[in-house]
């Protein structure tokens, strides 16, 4: 008997030869192209064995199969791993992060990505599929051996298979404790249970989280808003009404980070008016952007809704049609004009969906605008100047006072300009990347300083005020080589990337002083920050953030991912830095706040993935009914009176 598995084993040559390749190929790419790190044998070991397992399980589908036919799915699964591999090489490349399933199904985006994508390919990219091509070649000149079923054999792969995965699964445990609930940090799944592993894994999470919002119920919405009531900052009394009855204009500054600020290339000043701006604003200089997969449209959220985004995919897609309680609808009930202008698709991203469900009543999108080859740049829509011009008309004609967003589009991956708009020289590094970043950065700045000028022509800069932010990172981590030779440093450390994350914050409300706030802060905190300027107390709110101006308010921001700052520390890739030096602390010194941003993400994510704010006038009806029936609620409204 032994003999005869031996044999087959031998039959099975050509299977064994696709699962060595597989797995080298995997192993290669975790090291040159995803530089996954390793700093100790034990988990360079788990990089080594997960491909293996994975390979096996997913070429052994072939065995399935009998004679020819075996050997031509051998080569397809083959083909299947290299695109897997591919799909998350080219996304990597662009968001330092794994491909998700809730991203594969934003799949109608494709279209609007074109040559985002192209810039991310490489000629050098045809050497992941060489194997491919040889195992093909073998097949097509008959070099592989015809062999019936071997179905003693089969068994015992997938049982090698199975050992094999049980056992890196083990280690990887071990190496490091519940693992599998830290699905928010991908590249740790990925270097303990392997790429093709974490994705079988990710789909297991997004059927988990579909069945949350069918098992939840109106107790659930009870234990976060006592959460989110505990955690309320009351206003700043100088502050609170202050832009009573004023529009309001939302800027999502698309791609714009901080360090572009006050800063320059070549003795060229990169943002010229916002550096000017800064004088007559408040202006954060450590707020941060707290998006993830979902990136833009994360940022719209987080802002509109004081909840966190997914911690993969995008909330506008998998979530769009839930019930929320956002500025614009709240606003909307009080008279105001609510409006989104953005002269792209209106279903990119899903957001002629997504707008309804946050309360918006108009939304101007590429149909709304005059949209030529000339005034347009790439893929993604109208330059700037144009838009925002174009936009004046749109912003008469509403009626007053307005909230109305504003979703800038040039300063986009891949960074590309007309050379009449390019109003400084390009960067010189690596990175042609970061290089071309500085031009649209600056293009974006000129399209804003026009856009003020055109609001005051326009007779409606006095009554309004003017929130500007950030919406995510332009730069990722994958050019820190050309970031460190930018910013004059030997290297981009984890301490750095964290700084790196912060973007512009502009509170203008024109007649009031510039100030400088190095309050640590994030996009969280608007929500409840728009609404007191406005003079609508957020008290009762559920929302995961707190007014930038209370006196009450307590600086610290969360990553998606479970990082953290605080005015004292920054908490990042497992690691506790000082916040001022940038050095090594102990772990304790970060585990107060870890348990914090663990609740605080938690809750919020059982919010969306519950939909629980359809539960809301249940609950505060019901918290009525329970005030109205205890004698000591009424004394107290009695001796109110």
């Amino acid at each position: 008997m032994v003999a005869n598995v031996k044999a087959g084993f031998r039959r099975l040559k050509f299977f064994w030869l696709a699962v060595l390749l597989l797995s080298v190929k995997t192993y290669v790419l975790y090291k040159v192209a995803f530089m996954i790190p390793t700093d100790k044998m034990l988990q360079e070991f788990l990089l080594l064995i997960n491909p293996m397992s994975s390979g096996i399980l997913l070429l052994g589908i072939s065995l399935l199969f009998k004679n020819q036919m075996r050997n031509t799915m051998v080569v397809v699964l083959s083909l299947v791993g290299t695109l897997v591999l591919y799909f998350n090489l080219l996304f990597f490349r662009f968001y330092n992060d794994f491909v998700t399933w809730p991203i594969l199904l934003q799949g109608k985006n494709a279209q609007n990505l074109s040559s985002s994508v192209l810039e991310l390919m490489s000629i050098w990219d045809c050497l992941l599929f060489i194997d491919v091509a040889v195992l093909f070649f073998l097949v097509l000149r008959k070099k592989v051996p015809v062999v019936g079923r071997l179905k003693r054999e089969t068994a015992m792969i997938y049982a090698l298979a199975v050992l094999l995965f049980m056992g890196n699964l083990t280690i990887a445990q071990a190496e490091r404790p519940q693992l599998l609930t830290r699905s928010f940090d991908r590249q740790m799944l990925v270097k303990n249970i392997g790429l093709f592993n974490y994705h079988v894994y990710d789909m297991y999470l997004q059927m988990q989280t579909s069945t949350q919002r069918v098992l939840a119920d109106s107790s659930d919405i009870v234990e976060v808003k006592n959460y989110t009531d505990a955690n309320y900052k009351a206003p700043d009394p100088d502050m609170f009404g202050i832009a009573k009855d004023k529009n309001v204009f939302v800027i999502s500054m698309e791609s714009l980070q901080s360090f572009v600020i006050d800063n320059d290339v070549y003795g060229q000043e990169i943002t010229p008016f916002l550096n000017s701006l800064k004088d007559e604003s408040y202006y954060f200089e450590n707020f941060y952007h707290q998006t993830e997969q979902g990136k833009t449209s994360d940022s719209e959220f987080i802002v509109d809704n004081s909840l966190f985004g997914r911690d993969s995919g995008a909330v506008f897609f998998t979530h769009g049609d839930n019930k929320y309680r956002a500025t614009p609808e709240v606003l909307g009930e009080h008279g105001y004009t609510t409006s989104v202008m953005h002269a792209n698709n209106g279903s990119f991203w899903n957001r002629d969906v997504m707008y309804k469900s946050l309360g918006y009543d108009e939304f101007y999108d590429v149909a709304d605008y005059n949209v030529t080859e000339e005034n347009s740049v790439g893929e993604w829509g109208m330059k700037d100047k144009e838009f925002f011009e174009q936009s004046i008309p749109h912003l008469q004609a509403q009626g007053k006072p307005f909230y109305t967003k504003l979703i800038t589009l040039t300063n986009h991956f891949p960074f590309d300009l007309d050379d009449e708009d390019k109003f400084i020289d390009e960067f010189d590094s690596t990175s042609n990347t970061l290089n071309k970043y500085f031009t649209t950065v600056r293009y974006m700045d000129y399209a804003l300083e026009k856009f003020f000028e055109d609001v005051k022509a326009a007779g409606l800069y006095e009554d309004s005020i003017f929130i500007m932010y950030g919406d995510h990172y332009g730069i990722s981590a994958n050019h820190n080589r050309a970031m460190a030779q930018y910013l004059e440093k030997d290297e981009i450390t984890p301490y750095d990337s964290v700084q790196l994350q912060r973007v512009p914050l502009f509170i203008h409300i024109p007649g009031q002083e510039g100030k400088l706030v190095d309050t640590v802060s994030g996009q969280i905190d608007l929500r409840p920050t728009i609404m007191h300027l406005l003079g609508f107390d957020t008290k009762g709110d559920i929302q995961f953030g707190s007014d930038l101006f209370s006196p009450d308010y307590d600086p610290y921001m969360i990553f998606r991912n479970g990082g953290f700052v605080t005015d004292e520390v920054v908490f990042t890739n497992e690691t506790c830095y000082d916040r001022a030096t940038g050095e090594e602390k102990e772990l304790a010194s970060c585990e107060a706040v870890s348990s914090k941003a663990t609740d605080d993400l938690a809750y919020s994510d059982k919010v969306v993935y519950g939909d629980l704010l359809r539960f809301l006038d249940d609950a505060n009806a019901n918290k009525d009914d329970e005030e109205s029936t205890d004698p000591s609620s009424n004394e107290n409204k009695d001796s109110k009176k």
